[in-house]
């Protein structure tokens, strides 16, 4: 299979995305026993629901990317994929997915999601993006702020800037305004419907992913 991606395109997004997963890995490992239940930013969501919905994103990886589909797939990776052993559900989502995306052509394949096609390499930026997201809410539920690098902010950035409409989708909160001084994870978050100073105790605000 031909590639048609820019020359460094498929390292450049891998290399990203394996810092993303790694540093929600890390963080995963870091919940306690009876820390499941707590809260995160998005709304309604604990951080089991939180890191459920992230191992289901990822179990959806591999098959995608072999060719499968929505409706071939079904509806193996709804309600609750974490079962009696979460951090051991996490582990092997992630690691099916990341040795999905790291099969050689993977990135140049075309993938069916549910809005339509996307070349693996989109569906790539487009997960590691959402993953962002989902690895802030982690560390500020877990009381602290997470080790994004400016490089994944910016890399986020440049793929969530491009969606329209996004609290129409139902998933997030109106965006948030930021002063003309607010650096690029507060600019990302705030566009997002995340307010960069949450904590566990603040009022919460309505927004799903």
């Amino acid at each position: 299979m031909s590639c048609y991606h820019e020359p460094g395109a498929h390292r450049t997004v891998l290399s990203v995305y394996d810092e993303v997963v790694g540093e929600l890995d890390r963080l995963v490992a870091l919940v306690s026993v009876a820390g499941w239940g707590a809260p995160t930013p998005c709304a309604d969501w604990s951080i089991r629901d939180l890191v459920n919905h992230a191992t289901a994103q990822l179990l959806w990886v591999s098959p995608l990317v072999n060719g499968g589909t929505i409706a071939s797939t079904g509806r193996r990776f709804d309600g609750d994929v974490l079962g009696v052993n979460p951090v051991g559900m996490w582990s092997m989502g992630r690691t099916n997915a990341s040795g999905a995306f790291h099969t050689p052509d993977a990135l140049d394949r075309q993938v069916r999601l549910s809005y339509g096609p996307r070349d693996g390499l989109g569906y790539c930026v487009e997960l590691t993006t959402e993953l962002t997201l989902h690895t802030w809410d982690l560390a500020k539920a877990l009381g602290g702020s997470g080790r994004l690098s400016e490089t994944i902010v910016r890399f986020a950035w440049e793929e969530f800037r491009t969606y329209q409409d996004l609290p129409a989708t139902g998933q997030f909160a109106p965006a948030l305004p930021v002063g003309p001084d607010s650096g690029p994870l507060t600019v990302l978050l705030a566009r997002a419907g995340r307010d960069a100073n949450w904590t566990p105790s603040s009022p919460r605000r309505d927004h799903g992913t």
